[in-house]
């Protein structure tokens, strides 16, 4: 089977002035914060094109007719999806749900990662071929920015999605420790990548300017 053999969900929200990026709002502004929201979105999904040769799915928390993520669907040639669900759990859990009835491999990812690559996703996808049926990266922050499923495993498909998405109070720094917990109370395995980082706060900004991950001057485009 080969590598590049998974698909890739890409969760995120709009990028609306006032709804999205807030905490970076004292340093850059409301549009600057939705600039720097439409560049994530945009980067996210040229990654994840690239690593799977196309086999993405863009899943929406808001309008899925919004002009830019209708944009962002022609451009990736990627379907958009409205996110389902009471908690982000829930929608996680349902976008994978439906994924795995059709892929092998599915990673799911959000757009708050500007450090992520093709090969920390193609890596993720080539663990799922090991001895455990989920991967993570974690993030620094307490949470993950990838959580990978394989279809076919000795756990039955909705109680092991049920571990890991269901109970967890998200947006919290305990968000990985208890999907840790959860798993392990159930003998269901997993596997961990090296963790890394989400732009959420001015420094993290900071951080991603000097790699240059992102622009110094945020210019109107979203891209």
């Amino acid at each position: 089977m080969s590598d590049v053999d998974f698909h890739i969900a890409v969760f995120t929200k709009l990028p609306v002035p006032g709804q999205v990026k807030t905490r970076l709002v004292p340093t850059v502004g409301y549009e600057g914060a939705a600039r720097i929201q439409s560049r994530l979105i945009v980067g996210t999904l040229a990654c994840a094109n690239q690593a799977t040769g196309g086999n993405i799915s863009l899943w929406v928390a808001g309008e899925v007719d919004h002009p830019f993520m209708l944009a962002c669907s022609r451009r990736f040639d990627a379907p958009v999806y409205g996110q389902c669900g009471a908690d982000l759990g829930a929608r996680m859990r349902a976008a994978m749900q439906e994924l795995l009835r059709e892929h092998r491999r599915v990673l799911l990812i959000g757009t708050d990662c500007p450090a992520m690559t093709l090969g920390v996703l193609r890596n993720a996808a080539i663990v799922l071929d090991g001895e455990q049926p989920i991967v993570f990266i974690p993030a620094q922050d307490g949470g993950y920015v990838l959580v990978g499923v394989l279809a076919q495993s000795v756990h039955d498909r909705a109680a092991l999605l049920d571990a890991l998405f269901l109970g967890i109070i998200w947006s919290t720094e305990t968000v990985m420790h208890r999907t840790r917990e959860r798993l392990a109370e159930r003998r269901i395995g997993w596997a961990e990548l090296p963790a890394l980082w989400d732009l959420d706060r001015p420094a993290d900004l900071a951080r991603a300017q000097e790699l240059r991950l992102i622009p110094l001057r945020l210019g109107a485009g979203p891209a």
